[in-house]
């Protein structure tokens, strides 16, 4: 039912019988519930929580460099490894806005994901327009956040258009709940940003197999550009992905989150931020709502006795439960689910 109801407009009463989880309802339920306020700064500077992770030991980019005044703007190649490409992403932005992917230096010459080059001015500009907190929550002053590119895994390289695909997965009490890749489109510009044109692919949390793609909220079978089949979409080393996720609650203590990963070449699996407000389009890509996977986990975890499980065993109850392939507790179907 629900992807059909995603090809054209649905009642509130048919999007409740689907189990979608509304903004309104995950405001009250997951956030309000789940997310103290105070632990919010955490999350909304990404300078914290790229701190934070480094106390925690999870594997994160390499930050290059934090620029604050107008000063280490006219300065910022000091930073820089010599002709190597570049992350710049404003410390307390939101939705995408603000982040420059710059791939190859040439003297005062830089190459963006897109292919396109532009000056050093732009550069300057662009930092400097980010930190006067252009792209900041409330508009606020900011500090740019320098950081290393991630390599692209091979395995993705026909799935997405000069850029790096990203990996958001819902956490939900120390729980992954559902998952979906971000692949970029000439659209989007080379970004991972679903609003921009990106391409949102619903992941299986047993296998990491993809279960539907979709592009500005509709289904699409193939990626516009590369014309590969979206369906053979698969993520190696997916439960180290599930694992890095689950351990951002024990990190934050926030009950509902949205991590977003990416899998490097070289490294694996990489934290690249999270947030406490993530959005509810992931629910289209998998055709599958969250409230009843949130209502089998709510029942899951009133049987568990004793001290709160670990990371290795929150995430193994989660792909039983959520295995799109196992019919006899399939969760990714259009109804709510009981949980025996």
């Amino acid at each position: 039912m629900l992807a059909k109801l995603a090809r054209h407009f649905a009642t509130p009463g048919q999007l409740r019988q689907s189990g979608v989880l509304g903004m309104n309802q995950r405001n009250l339920r997951c956030i309000g519930s789940y997310n103290p306020r105070k632990l919010f700064p955490l999350v909304d500077d990404k300078l914290q929580t790229k701190l934070l992770a480094e106390d925690y030991q999870l594997a994160i980019p390499r930050l290059l460099a934090v620029i604050r005044s107008q000063m280490d703007v006219k300065h910022f190649e000091r930073f820089l490894p010599s002709g190597q490409g570049f992350a710049i992403k404003p410390a307390k932005g939101s939705g995408g806005k603000g982040i420059l992917i710059i791939l190859e230096t040439r003297g005062d010459y830089f190459r963006k994901a897109s292919g396109q080059w532009v000056s050093r001015q732009k550069v300057e500009r662009h930092l400097s327009n980010l930190i006067s907190g252009l792209y900041s929550l409330g508009g606020n002053p900011d500090v740019a956040i320098i950081e290393t590119l991630i390599e692209n895994a091979p395995e993705f390289n026909d799935f997405t258009y000069k850029g790096v695909p990203d990996i958001r997965i819902i956490v939900y009490r120390g729980y992954p709940v559902m998952a979906m890749m971000r692949l970029s489109t000439q659209a989007s510009d080379g970004k991972a940003n679903l609003h921009q044109g990106a391409i949102g692919v619903g992941i299986d949390l047993a296998s990491g197999h993809a279960v539907q793609a979709i592009q500005h909220d509709r289904p699409v079978k193939e990626h516009p550009d590369t014309g590969k089949n979206l369906n053979e979409l698969k993520i190696s080393d997916w439960r180290s992905m599930l694992l890095l996720a689950s351990r951002c609650y024990d990190m934050t203590g926030l009950g509902y989150l949205g991590a977003d990963l990416v899998l490097d070449a070289r490294q694996g699996a990489l934290l690249l931020e999270l947030n406490a407000r993530p959005g509810l389009a992931i629910q289209l890509a998998n055709t599958a709502g969250l409230n009843p996977r949130l209502e089998a986990l709510d029942q899951w975890t009133r049987r568990i006795k004793g001290p709160e499980q670990p990371s290795e065993d929150r995430v193994a109850a989660a792909q039983q439960l959520f295995a799109c392939d196992t019919p006899e507790i399939r969760v990714c179907v259009d109804q709510p689910h009981h949980v025996e």
